[in-house]
């Protein structure tokens, strides 16, 4: 399979991963990553991840194409720098925005450290909303991690959310994923020029907003 290109540049690319692919071989041993195609298939040449998403997260994934801008945008990471914004379905009608400022471990069964997410509610219908969320600090599963804290767990999360209503999605919304999208990205390249990579939203998100009549279109329209 290939992935489909969202920015390239001379020092960068970004692809739009699909939910259940994990970014690079280490955190699991999967055949085929997201790294694996970059390299195999449209660079041709060895890539470095910039920063990760989840296996179950879709969205816009960022490759340096060489070990010093690989340096310069994990410098840009770790200062906060990149602005993410992601899209959730989640449990439970979120009707005003919120900065979520919870301590959570920075990785897998590490001390907890400072983690801050700001919340903004985009659409909802019966007891399901469509919330934005942008992460201030990179935390492992920040995102799914605080929205389970605000009794908004993210519909298909099968470790923070809950069973009964991944299969009620499963069943009858034929969503079989992590409802979570990292919709946009902005940093500044190589030349110092500010960027904005947008993902579109995935074919299966998209369907199962469109059966449960949950109305997207016009907030990204204008963002």
């Amino acid at each position: 399979m290939s992935l489909p290109v969202l920015y390239r540049d001379e020092f960068m690319i970004a692809v739009s991963k699909p939910s259940g692919m994990i970014v690079h071989r280490g955190w699991d041993n999967d055949p085929v990553t997201a790294a694996d195609i970059v390299r195999d298939q449209i660079v041709m040449a060895p890539v470095f991840a910039a920063h990760r998403l989840d296996r179950g997260t879709s969205g816009v994934l960022l490759f340096a194409l060489d070990a010093e801008t690989a340096r310069i945008l994990q410098q840009q990471n770790q200062a906060g720098e990149f602005k993410k914004r992601y899209m959730a379905l989640v449990r439970g009608p979120m009707k005003e925005g919120c900065i979520l400022d919870h301590p959570i471990p920075k990785e897998k069964h590490h001390v907890r450290v400072d983690a801050i997410t700001e919340f903004a509610p985009i659409s909802h219908i019966d007891r399901w909303s469509l919330v934005e969320a942008r992460p201030i600090t990179g935390r492992l599963h920040q995102i799914r991690r605080h929205l389970k804290h605000l009794s908004h767990p993210v519909v298909g999360d099968v470790r923070y959310g809950k069973g009964d209503i991944n299969r009620y999605f499963r069943e009858t919304f034929d969503l079989n994923r992590l409802a979570l999208h990292a919709f946009e990205l902005s940093l500044k390249n190589r030349h110092d020029e500010s960027i904005s990579i947008q993902a579109p939203i995935t074919e299966d998100l998209q369907r199962a907003f469109e059966k449960m009549n949950l109305d997207f279109s016009e907030y990204f329209a204008r963002r």
